[in-house]
């Protein structure tokens, strides 16, 4: 089952004197979060009265946080969006919805499960777990199908199994 609010990014500090936070945001583009009109901080919905990008970091003026103090006493939340008002471009899909699918290889076989979706600088790559631990690169060399229902699809090839002798 999907989660309905999806974690976005953590409160990382204050800008300015009206109560803005900065957010550290966790999608491919921080822009993605400009597209909510509400968030979900300590488990309540709170109203975006204004978001914009600065830097790599996302600022946002929250209802209800309106100084410098009350801002800085959300540092370290974490910042949750709720799906329904996601866009996302065809074929992608969110981290935590792949975490916990099964895995198979191109015979069919299951390798295990998605414990993990590293973000590095060329791709992603997802950490397996099951009677072995497979690091696959995402790409479409490797990557056969994703099926947030069924499972993933992939092609092994000699050195993605990080536990071999």
């Amino acid at each position: 089952m999907q989660k309905q609010w999806l974690e976005a990014g953590r409160i990382v500090g204050t800008h300015g004197v009206r109560g803005e936070v900065k957010v550290e945001p966790w999608a491919d583009e921080p822009a993605f979060l400009l597209a909510f009109d509400q968030v979900l901080l300590q488990g309540r919905p709170v109203a975006v009265e204004q978001a914009r990008v600065h830097k790599s970091q996302v600022l946002l003026k929250l209802a209800g946080i309106d100084s410098v103090e009350a801002a800085a006493a959300l540092r370290g939340q974490i910042v949750s969006i709720n799906r329904a008002g996601a866009q996302l471009e065809e074929g992608a899909v969110f981290i935590a919805d792949l975490i916990g699918l099964p895995v198979f290889d191109q015979s069919g076989a299951q390798l295990g499960q998605i414990t993990e979706v590293l973000t590095l600088p060329a791709n992603d790559v997802y950490v397996v777990r099951g009677e072995h631990e497979y690091l696959i690169p995402v790409v479409r060399e490797f990557v056969l199908d994703i099926d947030t229902e069924t499972g993933v699809r992939v092609k092994l090839v000699e050195g993605m199994q990080t536990d071999a002798n």
